[in-house]
Parts: structure tokens; sequence; C-alpha cells
């Protein structure tokens, strides 16, 4: 399988659109889970933020 262009501006798109979602939706729910981030400490978002590349990177395998 090849990676085209298209392809890595067409998953762009998609990644804007579903996280444009929530803002346009609810934008107050957004700022008041935004303000409960910024009291995580910094090793738990890397560890989420972690764990959203696995399963990203393992869906990418399936898929392909």
């Amino acid at each position: 399988m090849s990676l085209r262009l298209t392809d890595l501006l067409a998953a762009l798109a998609l990644l804007l659109v579903i996280d444009g979602i929530m803002p346009f939706l609810n934008p107050g729910a957004v700022k008041r889970m935004l303000a409960r981030v910024q009291a995580f400490a910094d090793r738990d978002l890397r560890l989420a933020g972690f764990v959203m590349m696995l399963f990203g990177v393992a869906l990418l395998f399936l898929i392909s």
C-alpha cells in the first residue's frame, strides 16, 4: 500500500473536523474540561498522550 499526499491531507482534514466538533457544539463544556486538564500532572498527560499514540499506531497497523 502506498501513501499519497492526498491521503495524508484527507487524514489531517478529518482530524480537524473531529477536533472542532466539541468546541462548536458546546464551547462551555470545552472550557470546563480544559480547566480540569490544567490540574493534571505532566506525567499523567504524557501517559495519556502515549496511550493515544499507541492506539493510533495499532489502528493504522490493523487497517493497512
